[in-house]
């Protein structure tokens, strides 16, 4: 594995997740924010007399929408060097596509896209994804897609009458089929000048962290469905931006949020935890391990703590209440600069 190299500076872009909310203000030490309503949605000039002198429009047509999953558009500068990656895809294209046309996103710097793990929510945006980057920069190769080889047929949890499924995920005949560049990978890499680390399987160190309970995933070959709690194909991504320490960008988090933190630090030689951004999955049934999991953030001294798509709130009053001034909640549209 190639050593993750030190960037100047990180700029993170919420495409899409879970909740919008460009109207409330954010105060926390060392953190830039932008994408709020006045950077989003006042771009129409007036030139009418008639509104009493009101120079500009707020146009609702220029708001972006929420949905049940995630897509952050993630540069890296060092020194003269930029690049950009996209991590998910989010759940639905047309969500995809809304956001990042509504948000007048630069898709034509993403040179790559990695997938967090084999769930809807997450991949089900892809195929528009790379025909609309591809589009956007014309005279460069294909957008390369980072995915992990075990893509399962079908995903889905243990409901009270039976197996409940998910929508498939693209296959990798259709990832391709729309443009892409596949590349399958299990073990921790560093992508475009090692300013980007992609992890491996994450390794499951605390006791309380039991992943997706009840989820399955149907079994083309035996034709049933089988448990699969664990999503063992889940990997995260991070950087390391110099004064700060490390970045994490977590998808879902079903291997537990601090076992996430722990391995970025591992695989990060235990340098600083600046920042978590992305799905804590402290919800359902996982919610009964909010306080330890909070209680252990706090005891590995983050600055930041970024919680979006399927953390839930319950999580968030107790980030909040347990480190107060480190909770910037991840809405769609917040550009968040390092």
């Amino acid at each position: 594995m190639s050593q993750l190299v030190e960037i100047d500076h990180l700029e993170v872009f919420v495409i899409v997740d879970n909740e919008v909310d460009p109207i409330s203000s954010y105060k926390v030490p060392g953190l830039t924010v932008g994408g709020q309503l006045a950077d989003v949605a006042v771009r129409a000039p007036l030139q009418h007399a008639e509104r009493g002198g009101a120079g500009f429009e707020i146009r609702m047509d220029n708001l972006c929408c929420g949905a049940h999953g995630l897509s952050l558009m993630i540069t890296a500068t060092k020194g003269d060097k930029r690049r950009t990656m996209l991590f998910d895809t989010a759940p639905e294209d047309h969500i995809w596509e809304l956001n990042a046309r509504r948000l007048e996103a630069d898709i034509g710097s993403v040179e790559l896209v990695q997938l967090s793990h084999w769930h809807r929510d997450h991949s089900g945006g892809m195929l528009k994804a790379i025909s609309m980057i591809n589009e956007a920069r014309p005279s460069a190769s294909p957008v390369v897609v980072d995915l992990h080889p075990d893509r399962p047929h079908y995903r889905g949890f243990q409901g009270p009458a039976g197996p409940v499924s998910l929508e498939a995920d693209p296959t990798f005949a259709e990832i391709e089929a729309a443009g892409a560049t596949v590349v399958k990978n299990d073990k921790p890499h560093t992508v475009l000048d090692d300013m980007f680390l992609v992890s491996g399987e994450i390794p499951r160190v605390t006791s309380y962290e039991v992943g997706f309970k009840r989820g399955m995933r149907y079994n083309q070959d035996t034709g049933s469905w089988e448990s699969d709690e664990l999503i063992l194909d889940e990997r995260f991504l991070m950087c390391n931006v110099t004064g700060k320490g490390l970045v994490v960008f977590t998808g879902c988090s079903h291997a537990g949020v601090v076992n996430v933190a722990k391995h970025a630090l591992q695989l990060g030689g235990n340098t600083k935890l600046h920042a978590v951004i992305g799905g804590y999955h402290l919800v359902g049934p996982n919610e009964g391990w909010i306080k330890e999991t909070v209680a252990d953030l706090n005891d590995l001294n983050p600055d930041i703590l970024m919680p979006g798509h399927c953390s839930g709130w319950r999580a968030k009053v107790e980030i909040e209440r347990m480190m107060p001034g480190k909770l910037a909640p991840s809405t769609v549209g917040t550009k968040f600069s390092f």
